[in-house]
């Protein structure tokens, strides 16, 4: 009678512990965070961790690219449209125990805005002319004109809540308000989350999040069909996605992004200052055999630099559809009828090695040659995008409603059209929608007909996951890998 009350027992607590739900998580990247400053940089690598996870702003994007409340509860805004008042959540404190309050909020947009800001969006916050703190849980923020963006560019990455007491340490072990703690970083592998117990909101299902960096295909894949990770957001092997669709232990999940693939062209020097050889580049491409080349199918072409699932976009593809014959008799009329060459640097994505090996290639059948050379992405950062320093390059512009990166003359493709910001300029002052949708319409058109980049595809999202995995995005409004729904399922 012992052994069959303690066989019962076992069996019973065996059932007690397979039942129990799993509250830990490892998701793969492929790209790691050259820092933990979302503040500061222009890697999307760093919003894929922290964005809405560990930082939180005063509005936020949800997964279809609704603007929701973040850090404010709520706001008004003034009947001439430059007088924002956020009323922000009580309660809220940061991870190390202290409180966010309006003068943090403050604090963040001034920082933002000054002179020696290293935001990367700093654009964003060009038309605040003053932030004010009217008590603890108020914060005016002042415009210089209205600006019917202002609350889509506060729930960006870039203007995420910072605190001026741990912003010192921020890029090495970041201090947020979000669901989830930092807790440990090991370069070239991992970084750790932890349940923040102190969470204002509804606390996430996860206990734990480790977020592991995988940059190789094919070491993504043995990582995944191994179950050595549980998911992996942005998988860079589309090939391998029919075996993961086919295998009962995985779920595949396909989604959209905001993400542009371009093929950059350095406006500011010879010979892509000539728009003639910029648009014999754009019709030297072929995108659909990019597409299928480097993507196995996945991406929808673009002829413009805005997302094909946003209603205000156009279909431009015709202005550069590939034209080898049309792209060599536009060099022959830039006086390069022999060809040329150039650069092309290729940041660590699989999207930009393998579909930079095919750009360079259709280039070479019009007479370009290209020195390839590959770049991890600090050092792409550094030389592309900071200084400049290339001829081509093709990267993802993963952020969203972006158009406006073409009015700043000192980005890092060059162009500088007073026509073209002068319609940025409309379109931010402008808030009814009719008339927004008009000026995206001539934006989008003045940039294809100046051929300032050459727009390859929209990139497509896989995400390959554990098949008992609830709550992960499957679109990508902003570039994040928000785990505040994320649960397991048996």
């Amino acid at each position: 009678m012992s052994r069959l009350r303690l066989s019962l027992a076992a069996l019973l607590l065996a059932g007690t512990a397979a039942s129990a739900q799993q509250t830990d998580l490892t998701i793969a990247l492929q790209l790691e965070p050259p820092h933990l400053d979302p503040t500061s940089a222009a890697a999307g690598a760093i919003d894929s961790v922290l964005y809405s996870n560990v930082f939180e702003g005063l509005t936020r994007f949800a997964e279809d690219g609704s603007v929701q409340p973040g850090l404010a509860e709520r706001w008004e805004i003034s009947g001439e449209g430059t007088l924002y008042t956020f009323h922000l959540r009580p309660g809220v404190t940061f991870h190390d125990g202290s409180a966010m309050d309006a003068e943090d909020v403050k604090f963040t947009l001034d920082r933002a805005r000054a002179d020696d800001s290293q935001n990367a969006q700093k654009a964003l916050f060009a038309g605040i002319s003053e932030v004010r703190v009217v008590d603890p849980q108020t914060v005016e923020v002042q415009l210089a004109a209205p600006d019917g963006g202002f609350l889509f560019n506060m729930a960006w990455g870039d203007a995420v809540i910072v605190a001026p007491e741990s912003i010192e340490g921020i890029k090495q072990a970041p201090v947020g308000t979000g669901p989830f703690r930092f807790d440990a970083w090991v370069q070239g592998d991992r970084i750790e989350l932890v349940r923040n117990p102190d969470y204002w909101g509804t606390a996430p299902a996860l206990e734990r999040a480790t977020f592991r960096f995988i940059s190789d295909p094919t070491a993504a894949f043995s990582a995944m069909m191994a179950q050595d990770i549980d998911a992996f957001a942005g998988f860079p092997a589309p090939e391998n996605l029919p075996m993961f669709d086919a295998d009962p232990r995985f779920q595949v999940l396909v989604g959209s992004t905001e993400g542009e693939t371009i093929l950059a062209m350095n406006n500011r020097e010879a010979p892509f200052t000539d728009p003639r050889v910029r648009e014999a580049v754009a019709h030297a491409i072929d995108r659909q055999a990019i597409i299928d080349g480097a993507m196995f199918g996945l991406g929808t072409p673009i002829g413009t630099h805005f997302a094909p699932h946003n209603p205000d976009y156009t279909d431009l593809t015709s202005l550069s559809a590939h034209d080898p014959e049309r792209a060599r008799a536009l060099l022959a009329e830039a006086g390069l009828a022999d060809g040329f060459s150039t650069t092309l640097k290729l940041p660590p994505p699989s999207y930009a090695r393998r579909g930079g090996e095919i750009v360079a290639a259709q280039l070479r059948a019009v007479g370009i040659e290209t020195e390839i050379t590959t770049l991890e992405w600090a050092q792409w950062l550094e030389e592309v995008f900071r200084a400049g320093d290339f001829g081509l390059t093709v990267i993802s512009h993963t952020e969203p409603m972006d158009i406006n990166i073409y009015a700043r003359p000192d980005y890092y493709f060059g162009y500088d059209s007073a026509e073209f910001r002068a319609l940025i300029d409309e379109l931010t002052a402008t808030t009814d929608p009719a008339a927004r949708s008009d000026l995206l319409r001539r934006a989008q058109e003045r940039i294809a007909q100046d051929y300032v980049n050459a727009y390859l595809f929209q990139l497509a999202f896989p995400t390959v996951a554990d098949a008992r995995l609830r709550g992960l995005w499957t679109n990508m409004p902003t570039q994040a890998t928000d785990l505040t729904q994320v649960r397991w399922t048996e």
